[in-house]
């Protein structure tokens, strides 16, 4: 991660600590955009590329010692989206190192990165100004070659020099077969002992295509790294679309499905553009009334400069026709910790949603290559919700601060006991808190039991995790997320290499053992998820139809040449998950992060809308949103009304026994918003398969209470109203997306 570095390599001082929250949140957030501009932190800081320039003043035009400066300041620039300037720096650089002594993987280094501002300007002119519904796609079709491909073929060249200079470099072969894809001369561009085979990019197995209709809906909004959310903010039944970015001077976007198969900008209205920064957003009642509520998190990754305070955005849509923030008052805004992981649930059966915060504490003894991450003392928050819209922090108490680098949090009956307990993925040891219930003292306690029941890996760098029953027999599984593999091996794997690294792991709920305690078996390699792929943003969801959930994989890391496709996992029966990425028109190239699950359309499958983007200035990119075709499986969509301060019935338990034939299956669903990286819908679409009849759902709300409901029909949406004995149909008209043409808005540029 050489441009993570450059601030360390330079010698420059440590950035001071961000000051937590103030009293006028627009003008404390525009505070922290300024700060981090000027200074030299490594992702935002302007400062570098003065400094830089100052030493170069200090050495003849013709000095080699310049060298190593120049490739700095040409990396620096690219950063901060100065293409021509880069490209002036890295011509000038290559020119000096072509004299005689100059080593050659210096030289190589200097063609590759000149290749990725040449990459850069290709995206610019291509996949943005240009863009089609197959851009940065892969496998790359007809409709996804660079229609100017000239960019794309001197990038080419270029990472051809560096292969030349510095062979066997699996980035730059990889690097070297995505530009001649993307300008049309592979497989014949690519010489064949560095050729990528083409049989490494054909469908494993048959899968619907979906295809991105964000730009014809006028969604595709630019974005760096962020969260998104897929939810009916404004009470209409429709399904609408928010995100966030980690860009500190960038704001919110909300988008208002129109029911007319269209959607609406909505982000000024809602007053949302205020909000600036945030790399993960997630949305839950935290007031109990019976509106969708957002928490925007922030300051993950960057260490003391990330001490900025979170957002909580009550949702008063229907009274103000604005979300207000109340952070402040709710005792949210201090501590200010960096973090970009939590999760709402009522962990102690009180009747409204608490808040547990996973922040980027100490993270030694694990190199997460980055500069200023894991540098402090930030224990996790777990909020208790005081029932009057503030909260208290009782996490000591509770046993719970966790004291490590969290990136990932998720809450979930794993023992059947009836009360959540807690899973945090973390740099090292990850941790399961079970859920011991009150003391004597009428205190909430939690035990860590994660190394007992087997889940404690992965143990370098964790990410995204969950709570699911992916074999369907009625207990949570867990799925998490690893994130300490490397490029290199990602990109092995895809040549045919040995997927060496980290992997998912994916650990069965294997019930109570002798002693009573439930134990879970990692059956990673017998689900076929052996394999190193660097997820970011991740989530699940049936996206087929056919009662079993699926998995979507966001991938990548910052660095401009960390370019490999997201990864789609079909579940094949609750037997194992095959890889259906490039049958599904899922392989997008862009660094993938917040990712939902919902039906937008009202037509029984699930849509997919995704946040991209890099963690540079100038990696943005457009957010997706695939839009389902289907594949004639039937469907039941169930909207719950919970009791009391948790409307949406959070962490409550589907049982549904369908008929197809003779045979029987029950389908089992958690309620919630699945992984912790991206928040699908709260109402339940649930693929039925090809059923001929639902015999019964079985309902445990949280706290306790079950209800059984019959006669309801496949293909059907219904409201659940908890104590009442029917389920009350509802009338969902589908619409066609893109109906209504979005109004006419210029293409996203960087």
């Amino acid at each position: 991660m050489l441009p993570l570095l450059l601030a360390a390599g330079l010698g420059l001082a440590p950035p001071a600590a961000a000051v937590p929250a103030a009293a006028d949140p627009p003008s404390e957030l525009a505070a922290v955009c300024e700060r981090l501009r000027a200074g030299d932190n490594p992702f935002f800081g302007q400062r570098p590329i003065a400094e830089l320039e100052a030493m170069l003043a200090r050495h003849r035009d013709d000095d080699p010692r310049a060298i190593p400066i120049l490739g700095r300041l040409g990396l620096h620039q690219l950063i901060l989206g100065r293409l021509e300037e880069a490209r002036a720096t890295f011509e000038r650089a290559r020119a000096l190192a072509a004299r005689p002594g100059i080593r050659a993987e210096l030289r190589a280094r200097l063609a590759h990165d000149a290749g990725l501002v040449r990459l850069q300007q290709a995206e610019d002119r291509n996949c943005l100004a240009l863009h089609a519904a197959a851009s940065c796609i892969l496998p790359i079709t007809a409709g996804g070659v660079h229609r100017e491909p000239d960019l794309a073929r001197q990038a080419g060249d270029l990472f051809a020099e560096a292969l030349r200079l510095e062979p066997a470099t699996a980035r730059r072969r990889w690097l070297l077969n995505l530009a001649r894809m993307l300008s049309g001369d592979y497989p014949q561009g690519v010489p064949p002992a560095d050729r990528l085979p083409p049989r490494a990019l054909e469908p494993a197995v048959p899968f619907p295509r979906l295809v991105d209709v964000a730009p014809q809906l006028g969604v595709n909004a630019l974005d760096l790294s962020g969260g998104a959310v897929m939810d009916d903010f404004d009470g209409d039944g429709l399904l609408d679309l928010v995100s966030s970015t980690w860009d500190p001077c960038d704001h919110l976007k909300a988008f208002r499905n129109d029911g007319r198969g269209g959607f609406e900008d909505v982000t000024r209205a809602w007053g949302l553009d205020r909000q600036l920064g945030g790399l993960n957003l997630v949305h839950a009642d935290f007031d109990g009334d019976g509106a969708l509520d957002l928490l925007v998190l922030r300051g993950a990754w960057l260490g003391a400069e990330g001490r900025i305070r979170n957002s909580l955005l009550r949702n008063d849509l229907r009274r103000s026709g604005r979300f207000a923030d109340v952070t402040a008052a709710a005792g949210l805004a201090t501590p200010a910790y960096p973090t970009q992981a939590a999760a709402w649930a009522d962990y102690d059966l009180d009747g409204d949603l608490d808040l547990y915060v996973g922040n980027e504490g100490s993270a030694a003894g694990v190199n997460l290559g980055l500069a200023a991450a894991g540098d402090g003392d930030y224990p996790a928050n777990l909020f208790r919700n005081n029932g009057d819209g503030t909260f208290t922090d009782v996490a000591r108490q509770a046993g719970v601060a966790n004291e490590r680098f969290a990136k990932g949090v998720a809450w979930g009956d794993y023992d059947n006991d009836g009360d959540p307990d807690l899973y945090v993925s973390n740099s090292g040891p990850n941790r399961l808190y079970r859920n011991d219930g009150p003391g004597a003292g009428g205190t909430v306690t939690f035990t860590d039991v994660a190394a007992a029941a087997g889940v404690q890996e992965p143990l370098g760098l964790s990410f995204a995790c969950w709570f699911f029953d992916v074999d369907e027999d009625g207990d949570l599984d867990l799925f998490v997320a690893d994130y300490g593999a490397s490029l290199e091996t990602v990109i092995a794997s895809y040549f045919g290499g040995l997927a060496a690294g980290g992997h998912p792991r994916l650990y069965r709920n294997d019930g109570p053992g002798a002693g009573g305690d439930v134990r879970f078996t990692d059956v990673s390699a017998a689900w076929g998820l052996d394999r190193p792929l660097l997820p970011m943003g991740a989530n699940f969801g049936d996206l087929d139809g056919d009662g079993w959930l699926d998995v979507y994989l966001g991938t990548g890391l910052p660095d401009f040449d960390a370019l490999v496709p997201n990864v789609f996992y079909r579940n094949d029966g609750g037997r194992r998950f095959l890889d259906a990425t490039f049958a599904a028109g899922l392989g997008h190239l862009q660094k993938g992060h917040g990712i939902a699950f919902g039906d937008l359309d009202n037509d029984g499958d699930l849509d997919l809308f995704q946040q991209m983007g890099g963690a540079y200035p100038y990696d943005a990119y457009t957010n997706v949103l695939y839009e389902n075709p289907g594949g004639g499986n039937r469907f039941l969509i169930l909207r719950l009304l919970g009791r009391g301060a948790n409307p949406f019935a959070a962490g409550a338990r589907l049982a549904l026994t369908v008929r197809s034939g003779d045979a029987r299956r029950t389908i089992h669903r958690l309620a919630g918003t699945g992984g912790s990286f991206g928040g699908s819908s709260w109402q339940q679409e649930i693929g039925l398969g090809r059923c001929d009849a639902i015999e019964r759902l079985d309902v445990r709300w949280p706290g306790g209470g079950v209800q059984t409901f019959r006669q309801l029909q496949p293909d059907r949406a219904y409201r659940l109203v908890e104590g009442s004995p029917r389920a009350e149909p509802l009338h969902l008209v589908p619409i066609r997306l893109g109906r209504r043409p979005a109004a006419p808005h210029p293409q996203p540029r960087r």
